[in-house]
């Protein structure tokens, strides 16, 4: 039987509801309503692209159908016809699926060294590398927000926020593709370090975030929080300066602690660290709403979830093996390049697959 769609009609009302409202020259005066609706109406140009799709191959469809009892040429089309409207109709549903409304968000990454020492932190920094080149593939731009090196050149723990340019495609938009990266991500190779010679397993977390915008998502109540001063710190402990331009917040109703000190300017590094904290408290809401609602986004949740192993990157073999999709390859130096996206997407498509499961349910 047919389907007909008809969930989408408020869908296209609402697109071209927005695409009235952009032209006017007010709204572009508003710039968090601008990017709001500019974001909105990127979503559900898809569906519309979609539905445009799934209704003229439908009609063709129809037409030869009605056509091929009297003429045999409609009759030989029917086939390849029928196979274009049903795979425009699984794309349509596909798109229907309800996304993650924070899908066209940007993200702020942080790299943590775990079990392994030097070889722990020598690792976050090639996952901190991967993940700069990756972005710089997709055309987006990267700043440093707070770093603590280690003397091997590695990092203890380094946040990074990670921006699309301009209004972007939630399917293609940096929290969208990001998501997935949150969990522990397991290394075996032959440390630096190691004289004999001797495969080590270590492991460094990875966290991601959506990144909160100001007031619209998350205002912090700056009473609520305790502000802290001190001398930034270099690989070792020893200090880098003699000002306190180093700055750790301190939120007290969630006891969230936030430290920075990348910047050489004391307000750099607490503007910085308001960033990181307003991207956590915006994921701790996210996730009690969704644990309420009973509706929990797997894939959203993974993110804040570091006891979560995800990944194994085994050198010798330059295997990369992600356990939760079951995707494998031998190509590791590439991935580590920055060819990131088929790991990517084996998530995507996992999720995307356990979605429409439970939608057909």
């Amino acid at each position: 039987m047919a389907e007909n769609f008809s969930a989408v009609q408020p869908l296209l009302d609402e697109y071209a509801d927005i695409e009235r409202q952009l032209s006017d020259p007010a709204v572009h005066a508003d710039g968090p309503r601008a990017k709001t609706l500019g974001r909105r109406f990127a979503e559900l140009g898809r569906v519309v692209a979609a539905h445009r799709a799934w209704d003229a191959a439908t009609s063709d469809l129809a037409a030869a159908e009605d056509m091929a009892a009297t003429d045999p040429e409609f009759a030989a089309e029917v086939p390849a016809l029928r196979e274009a409207a049903d795979e425009a109709t699984a794309t349509l549903r596909r798109i229907l699926l309800p996304r993650d409304p924070d899908d066209a968000r940007d993200v702020i990454l942080e790299v943590k060294a775990g079990e392994g020492g030097d070889e722990s932190a020598l690792f976050a920094g090639d996952l901190v590398k991967m993940y700069l080149k990756y972005a710089e593939r997709q055309g987006w731009t990267t700043q440093v927000l707070d770093a603590t090196p280690t003397e091997l050149g590695g990092y203890k723990d380094i946040s990074v926020a990670i921006k699309a340019k301009g209004n972007t495609d939630p399917e293609n938009g940096v929290w969208a593709n990001l998501k997935y990266e949150g969990g522990v991500h397991r290394v075996q190779r032959v440390p630096t370090t190691e004289s004999q010679g001797r495969i080590h397993t270590s492991a460094a977390g990875v966290l991601v975030f959506p990144e909160a915008e100001e007031v619209a998502d998350v205002e912090v109540n700056m009473n609520d929080v305790r502000v802290d001063v001190f001398h930034s710190s270099g690989p070792g402990g020893q200090s880098v300066n003699t000002t306190d331009s180093a700055v750790r917040l301190t939120h007290l109703p969630s006891g969230i602690v936030v430290s920075c000190q990348n910047e050489k300017s004391q307000l750099q590094n607490k503007e910085s660290a308001l960033r990181i904290l307003r991207a956590r408290l915006l994921a701790a809401q996210r996730e009690a709403a969704a644990a309420e609602a009973q509706d929990m986004r797997r894939s959203q949740v993974r993110t804040v979830d570091r006891s979560e192993r995800i990944r194994t990157y085994n050198f010798p073999e330059n295997r990369i093996a992600d356990h939760r999709t079951g995707y494998k390859s031998y190509n590791l130096d590439q991935v580590l390049g920055g060819e990131l996206g088929p790991v990517i997407q084996s998530a995507i498509d996992a999720d995307e697959a356990e979605r429409l499961s439970a939608h057909e349910e």
